[in-house]
This record gives C-alpha cells, structure tokens and sequence, in this order.
C-alpha cells in the first residue's frame, strides 16, 4: 500500500506536552482502534521519547508520521538559537525504527505565527530582499535534517510568513525542501488544494489531510477574532463537513506515496473528548467510504 493513515495530537487540543488533556496510551489506542496506522508526535515528548516511544508505538502498532518543529528563519540568530531544539526533535524521530522509508517519520519544517497574520491582518509578509536569507535558513534546516537521514517537508501554514499559494512557490523556487501540503491551511489562505496537488505534486512528501471553512474564518475575522479565534469557531471542521473539494485532493493523489495524516485543529483548552475521539473516528470512516 502506498498511502497510510495517521491521525494527531492537534485534534484533541494537545500542543504542550505537559498537562495534555489525553494520556498518550489512551490516544494511541483509541485511535488504533478506530482503524489509523500511524501518529504524528505533536509537542516533542509528549509520545515520550526513546525507548519510551518505541515500545508506545509497538503497543498499538501505531507508526510516527513526523512532528512539527517551527523555527525563526527571518532572523538569523533566533535560527541559530532554534537549532538545537530541531536537533532533540531529529533524535527523537530517528531513534523509531522504520522498515519502508516511505512511511519514516517526515521533520515537518514551519515558521513559528507572525503577529500581525496571527492577529487576522491582511499584512504583508516577507519584503523581496529578505527572501535569500530566510530559503537560505530553510535550507540549511532541510539539509540538517537529511544529515540524520530523515527528508524533512515544510508546512506552510495561515498566520505565519508563509502562508499563500505564492510564497509557497517562492519558497520551492529558491530550496529543494520538500512539501507538506496541508489542504486546510491552504484553502483558508486563498489556495486551492487540487490545484497544489497538480502543481507541486513532485514535490509534496506529505499530505495534512484538512477540511475547513471560509465562512467561519470570515465570520470570526469580521469580529476582529484572531486565528486562535478562526480555530474555535468551527473553521476546521469533520471531513466532508466543509468547503475544500477533498475527493478532487484523494483523485490527485496518484502516486503519491506516504503518510496522509488527518488533522481537524482545535482549540488548546475546553475540549469535549468524546466529540473529539467521535469526530476522528468519523473522518477515518470518511476515508474508508472514499477508498482509503
């Protein structure tokens, strides 16, 4: 098979890996039961790390999709200070034994929120004369990565400095990075996913399966909400539930091999479980009536 289905913290709320609001087992296992093959790490730790994580993950036969790390690639020495924390992140995702490189656990490169777009602005984001500096970083994040022998995506994502269509195609012109195309991130910021899928498609090694809607996104913005906001309005709701064409993204798939990993975000507090573990145990039901 050359597509697997992961699910991820996000959706329960989880972003630090202390004072989660699920334990770890207990997310594994329920997700593992609702028919997922794999994890994405969330907040470093919070899965544990070496033998910790390995024995979590064989428990349930439950692969590491990647993680997030998001690092100051507009500034250089908040880059140089970010570095070590993509180190502890590397070790963590090479120390999980994989047998079909396909499905290793892909670095998910990102820019930690810009103010301004966190906030809802319609800002600028990086003038051209920045650009050189800030591929140049992402590369040298990217090359780190492959240095441990992991290939790394970057994940472009609303509320940072790379968010649009257009700045993602700036960032693949000037790195070889690979992508980690995210279909809700990209539709709330104007792209369309199938298209990206038709045009970035050689350089996309990993797929944040997303619904969302613009509706609620305006809804909120128009009221002066913030992303946080966006979030806990619904503007990322259960598969099928929203506005992005995902059965045009799964026909765009063709051979695209790896982890197609589900994520619907949430807020980061107040969170119903239930509804929670409900929900994904519907998007994987989703996918099973649409072929995956």
């Amino acid at each position: 098979m050359s597509i697997k289905v992961a699910n991820a913290p996000v959706n329960f709320g989880i972003y630090r890996a202390d004072g989660a609001p699920l334990d770890a087992d207990a997310m594994l296992g329920a997700l593992a039961g609702a028919g997922y093959d794999g994890i994405d790490s969330g907040p470093i730790g919070y899965l544990g790390t070496g033998a910790e994580l390995r024995e979590r993950l064989a428990r349930t036969g439950m692969g590491l999709a990647g993680g997030w790390v998001d690092l100051r690639y507009e500034d250089a020495g908040g880059f140089a200070a970010d570095l070590a924390g993509l180190d502890a992140a590397l070790a963590v995702f090479a120390s999980v034994p994989v047998a079909d490189g396909r499905f290793a656990p892909r670095p998910t490169l990102a820019c930690p929120a810009h103010p301004a777009r966190f906030a809802g602005g319609d800002v600028p984001g990086l003038p051209g004369e920045a650009w050189a500096g800030f591929a140049a970083r992402v590369q040298r994040a990217a090359d780190r990565c492959r240095d441990h022998g992991l290939e790394p995506v970057f994940h472009h994502h609303l509320g940072t400095l790379v968010e649009t269509s257009e700045e993602v195609e700036r960032l693949l012109e000037l790195t070889d990075v690979s992508l980690c195309l995210d279909t809700g991130h990209l539709w709330l910021a104007g792209g369309d996913p199938v298209t990206a899928l038709r045009e970035w498609g050689g350089r996309i090694r990993q797929v944040h399966l997303k619904d969302a809607s613009r509706e609620a996104r305006d809804r909120v913005r128009a009221s002066g909400g913030d992303l946080a906001a966006v979030v806990a309005g619904g503007a990322f709701p259960a598969l099928g539930a929203g506005e992005v064409d995902l059965a045009g993204v799964l026909d765009g798939l063709g051979g695209y091999e790896g982890w197609l990993v589900v994520e619907q975000d949430v807020p980061g507090s107040g969170q119903d479980l239930g509804r929670a573990l409900a929900d994904q145990r519907a998007n994987r039901a989703w996918l099973h009536a649409h072929g995956l």
